[in-house]
């Protein structure tokens, strides 16, 4: 069977038992503060679990895509050394919602693995949980006794909770586990020894394939577990170790799903891929290379494809990060350096459609993000490994008697007691942190030049860098107080800005240091920021509206609709009036329908190439940012800004259409946004049908001509492929106007009434010009003039014509130019001129090149003096400069020049 069809069995195995079957959830997590990208396929129904939502379907089942590279579930440095682990993978999944439960969950998963897939029954070992005590949770005997009917009581193992009991995370939905694992080994390894010792032992043949876990509590903020509300089956296949089973593969790359990849690799690297390539030769490194290049492209391309681009921090620092490694073994190992890690993603695409399309229909726009980021960090590798050179020809130094030796870091301050071949581990982080590169590259190159790296070093400068991240970051959230049980909850911001409701439940958070309260309301107006749309604010008012708290942002967090207030009403059991501030929603609204009508226009005068990559809309402004290849024409913004305006004046009526299935607004023409998340039923927005029409859950005008007025304010590059329109209207657009009218009356009155305003400017700026060159004709004189008289103070120290002094020049240049003309006066030259050049001292130092030596090299001495300034700076051994803030240490720079030659 193909990966194709392997996929598509499972899915048509549990439609046949009454399983609906629902797309993947995309990669990037956008409503869950807890996850920054999809680990595992449970998160997409986490508040089903959590009894936050209704269940439309008990029963589902999917394929999904899933990204571990970060937190708890991390498999990044296994990738491409072993055979099974992956940054992206599918986890095929069945799911039961208050449904059917373990015994169900069993049977059928023994039935799809040995009746269906057929594999050997006599290959299969299962687990269950043995129990805890520590913290009161019995065996799993229900399950063992389901599993006695299909397997012998030796081929089930009790296994603890690391292995056994499921968790997502430090808090959240949880249950005891039953995995299934199969024993690929030869015939003749199985028979003369049990698989039984090799379960969950990181035996390379003998893996899990299967988990059944099965939820029945909920981790909250204490560790302690509460029963969930119902009982619930989430199962996990591994989709890429299954094939590779079924396929009768020793390797998950072996199998179809990697092969396409590797074979590429290795036709345009020149490198035969070997699976059986053992650990220490080439042949291995080349093998691993591969592997790590096969799978990280999957992971980079699906995660930009769902809306993430590469950037420094968060998500897009994971996704960059993934890149660089498979950019550095494409380089290290297979000699590839050009880019050509982009050239995997047409590939990918292919083989991935009509399964995930949404990286086919994106494939040229991924590849070009890709390429962009190739380049960009082949030109950092450079810089690094010439750094990580220079800094290694500065550590090997001689030893003293106890084995220690002396050196200099990367800035050339001195470090003592250095160990011989040892790499620092702060300067490794700091290639690490400023460039980009992985510390396994460091230790790969120290070690080819017989060093090793301080590794413990390094991983403290990296956990206080984790540290102070977190700690700007981190979020302390408590466990929700219950206030009323019902968790029905409503949106009715469409139609209402304000609406009698009460309070379900509350909890207490604390974000740098500032303590929030969380709210959920029954029925709310607040719409939670979403889809580029800030939240609502507002306030929330007792019955008798007298008192109130205000609602300083609102939220959504895994389908909830969160509400944030600095204090708590006094009566929460009471009723309460949720009001949104409505002049601040109606403006907001203004800005998100004129995106709509931007994306319009873009695709009408760029071309159907452009797809929107994000959104900010807020009350002040617009941000969109969009797919697009150039630099947008100045003719061009004039034409989008023409279209949106049209469409403004006609007033076009908002056409809105709730509760629409989805497949059918998709036949409809409707425009959808790559990396979002559909329901099987969606809103349709409507701005005319044969200009915009878009699938959003936003809040918009009734009628475009309550924008007023649209105005594009910049247009500029985000990241490779990626543009951004920042634009403004109705209030903003009327006072952007009037300020800009009021400028250019000014620059009038100052212009003298001059009716060409363009011809006066320029005619200014042509005399600027004119006067500046007359300036520096002044300066170049006053220079020569006193390059004589400069030469002629020079002493002679033995043997080095040594002058030190004053100079007066209005600029650096000129400073420079002087040097190198008294420098071609005077030969043997060692000269030290101190400047105050617009209340910022200076030192400039000059040494003829054949009097250099290692006392007397002038981006040494300058550093030195330097600290005089309370400054600091660097050149050439014959030429340096430095600044600095203290200019009443010029005097003494002048005086202690003279000791580097006595």
């Amino acid at each position: 069977m193909t990966a194709k069809e392997i996929r598509q069995t499972y899915l048509d195995f549990f439609k046949s038992k009454q399983h609906h079957i629902v797309a993947s959830a995309p990669i990037v997590v956008k409503n869950d503060p807890t996850l920054m990208f999809t680990n595992a396929g449970m998160n997409q129904f986490k508040d089903l679990f959590l009894g936050e939502a209704a269940i439309k379907y008990p029963r589902v089942a999917d394929t999904q895509r899933c990204l571990r590279v970060s937190g708890k579930h991390n498999d990044l440095e296994e990738v491409g050394i072993d055979t099974y682990h992956h940054t992206m993978f599918e986890m095929l999944g069945n799911w039961s919602f208050g449904d059917y439960f373990k015994k169900e969950a069993i049977a059928w998963s023994w039935e799809l693995l040995t009746e269906v897939y057929k594999i050997p029954k006599d290959q299969l070992y299962v687990s269950i949980f043995e129990g805890d005590e520590k913290e009161g949770l019995p065996k799993d005997t229900e399950a063992f006794e389901l599993w006695k009917q299909f397997v012998p009581e030796d081929r089930i193992i009790l296994g603890n909770k690391k292995d056994n009991f499921w968790e997502m995370g430090d808090t959240g939905p949880c249950g005891p586990c039953s995995e299934i694992h199969v024993d690929c080994r030869p015939l003749a390894e199985r028979d003369a020894s049990s698989g039984k010792d090799l379960v969950n032992a990181d035996h390379p043949q003998v893996i899990e394939i299967w988990n059944n876990v099965f939820m029945q509590f909920n981790r909250v903020k204490d560790g302690s577990l509460k029963p969930l509300p119902a009982q619930h089956v989430d199962t996990g296949m591994g989709f890429e170790r299954l094939v590779r089973v079924l396929q009768g593969k020793t390797s998950n790359y072996d199998s179809d799903v990697f092969q396409p990849l590797i074979q590429f690799i290795a036709e345009k690297s020149g490198f035969e891929y070997s699976s059986n390539a053992e650990s220490g030769d080439n042949g291995w490194n080349e093998a691993v290379a591969m592997r790590v290049m096969a799978d990280h492209i999957r992971a980079i391309s699906f995660v930009i494809a769902d809306g993430q681009l590469p950037s420094n921090n968060k998500a897009g620092y994971v996704i960059r990060r993934i890149l660089r490694r498979a950019v550095r073994y494409a380089y290290t190992f297979l000699n590839l350096k050009e880019p050509f890690l982009n050239q995997l993603v047409p590939v990918l695409a292919e083989q991935f459609k009509g399964v995930f399309d949404e990286l086919y229909l994106q494939k040229d726009f991924v590849q070009k993000v890709v390429l962009e980021e190739e380049v960009s960090f082949l030109r950092t590798l450079e810089k690094g490994i010439t750094l990580f050179e220079n800094h290694l020809n500065n550590t090997v130094i001689p030893a003293n008697n106890e084995g220690h030796g002396y050196g200099f870091d990367y800035d050339g301050a001195l470090i003592e007691n250095v160990p011989l071949n040892s790499i620092s581990g702060n300067f490794s982080f700091l290639l690490y942190d400023t460039f980009g590169f992985p510390i396994d590259l460091t230790e790969l190159m120290a070690r080819e030049k017989g060093f090793n790296v301080n590794i413990v070093e390094f991983n403290k400068a990296l956990t206080e860098q984790k540290n102070r991240s977190r700690a700007a970051t981190a979020i302390d959230t408590g466990d929700w107080v219950i206030v009323n049980s019902d968790n029905d909850t409503e949106f009715v911001g469409y139609d209402l800005t304000e609406i009698e409701t009460d309070i379900l439940k509350y909890r207490k958070i604390s974000a740098k240091g500032k303590e929030q309260y969380q709210i959920v309301l029954r029925q709310t107006p607040f719409y939670a920021e979403s889809g580029g749309q800030v939240g609502d604010t507002g306030r929330l008012e007792d019955h008798s509206r007298q008192f109130w708290v205000e609602i300083t942002d609102t939220k959504k967090e895994n389908g909830v609709i969160v509400h944030y207030t600095d204090t708590l009403p006094t009566d929460l059991d009471g009723k309460f009036w949720a009001v949104i501030d409505e002049e601040k929603r109606v403006l907001t609204e203004d800005n998100h329908s004129a995106t709509h009508l931007l994306h319009a226009a873009l695709k009408k005068v760029l071309g159907a190439h452009v797809n929107q990559k994000g959104s900010l809309v807020n009350a002040d402004n617009l941000r969109f940012d969009f797919s697009h290849f150039a630099k947008i024409s100045e003719e061009d913004l004039a034409k989008i800004e023409h279209v949106v305006n049209q469409k403004i004046r006609a007033n076009i009526r908002l056409k809105e259409q709730r509760n629409i299935p989805y497949n059918e607004a998709i036949t409809s023409g409707v425009t959808a946004l790559f990396g979002e998340k559909y329901g099987d039923f969606v809103r349709v927005i409507t701005f005319d049908d044969h200009f915009s029409k878009e699938l959003c859950g936003g809040t918009h005008v009734k009628a475009t001509g309550q924008i007023g007025y649209f105005k594009i304010i910049s247009e500029s590059a985000v990241a490779a492929g990626v543009r951004r329109i920042e634009a403004i209207t109705a209030d903003k657009a009327e006072q952007f106007i009037i300020e800009q009218s009021k400028e250019l009356n000014q620059l009038k009155g100052l212009l003298k009434g001059s009716q060409n305003i363009n011809s006066a400017v320029q005619a200014l700026i042509d005399e600027n010009a004119r006067l500046k060159k007359e300036i520096e004709k002044s300066i170049l004189a006053k220079a020569g003039d006193m390059k004589q008289d400069i030469a002629a103070k020079a002493e002679n120290v033995n043997g080095i014509n040594f002058i030190a002094t004053q100079v007066d020049l209005p600029n650096a240049e000129a400073v420079k130019n002087l040097a190198f003309e008294v420098k071609a006066l005077v030969p043997n030259l060692y000269l030290v001129f101190t400047t105050l050049i617009e209340e910022k001292p200076g030192i400039t130092v000059m040494i003829s090149e054949n009097v250099v030596s290692e006392t007397l090299n002038a981006a040494k001495i300058v550093r030195e003096l330097g600290k005089e300034i309370q400054g600091g700076g660097g050149g050439q051994p014959f030429y340096a400069t430095a600044g600095g803030k203290n200019a009443d240490g010029l005097t003494k720079v002048l005086e202690k020049a003279k000791n580097y030659i006595i």
